[in-house]
């Protein structure tokens, strides 16, 4: 076999790798991980992530390497193609830093508001009240960045920008308002009219507009609950 192999869910961490490798045109297997039916913990994927999460990438080009945590894959394949870090130091070091602020930041925060807010049943209004506000907050750092700057890095696109928007976008299913960041918005803007993010993230499955409708989010966040209560 040949290419790479994507084992991913329609999240925003499976997103990250699915929009970056259709950014840089390489070819890729995409397999379904069906985290509620458990594949995650079946012990063939336990072998290629001990951690029990997407995504994972398996290079076939490069000795059939296994990767896991997106952030480590979005640099491999920066690497990889010598594409989407630029070659500045400054935006370099930009970029990676950015990426790091969505790793710790961003992704955490906003999965920790999807949890209170949309899976636990029993709702607590402090703890919705604490991850929302920090996720507004880290929003006003990008909008502030970004204000600054065309792309997270400088001037340039990179996988900061991807791992950054893969989160960013869904901000209405975590019930975070984006209103009066317009820098932000506009790059919220610019990021969606890229094909390859068009693309990205409708694999491996294509799934509605996250928060666009109240049926099928409740009907969402019912059969994710069980992924949060285990």
């Amino acid at each position: 076999m040949t290419g790479i192999e994507l084992y991913t869910a329609p999240t925003p961490n499976g997103w990250k790798i699915s929009v970056a490798l259709e950014e840089l045109g390489l070819p890729y297997t995409a397999r379904l991980v069906n985290l509620i039916a458990g594949d995650q913990r079946k012990p063939e994927f336990l072998r290629l992530n001990p951690n029990g999460r997407i995504p994972v990438i398996v290079d076939h080009d490069n000795g059939g390497l296994v990767l896991f945590e997106s952030g480590a894959i979005l640099m491999y394949l920066a690497e990889k193609t010598g594409r989407l870090l630029p070659r500045d130091a400054t935006e370099r070091w930009h970029a990676i830093q950015w990426l790091m602020f969505q790793m710790g930041g961003i992704g955490p925060m906003m999965g920790q508001a999807n949890v209170f807010y949309r899976y636990l049943p029993e709702k607590i209004p402090l703890a919705i009240e604490r991850y929302q506000h920090e996720c507004r907050r880290l929003f006003e750092v990008l909008d502030q960045r970004l204000g600054e700057a065309e792309w997270l890095a400088g001037s340039e696109y990179s996988i900061a920008d991807i791992a950054n928007w893969c989160w960013v976008r869904t901000y209405k299913w975590s019930g975070v308002s984006i209103d009066k960041l317009p820098n932000l918005r506009r790059w919220l803007d610019a990021m969606k009219a890229r094909p390859a993010c068009q693309k990205g993230i409708n694999v491996p499955v294509k799934l509605p507009e996250p928060g666009g409708n109240a049926k099928a989010d409740d009907e969402f966040a019912k059969a994710a609950r069980t992924l949060v209560q285990r």
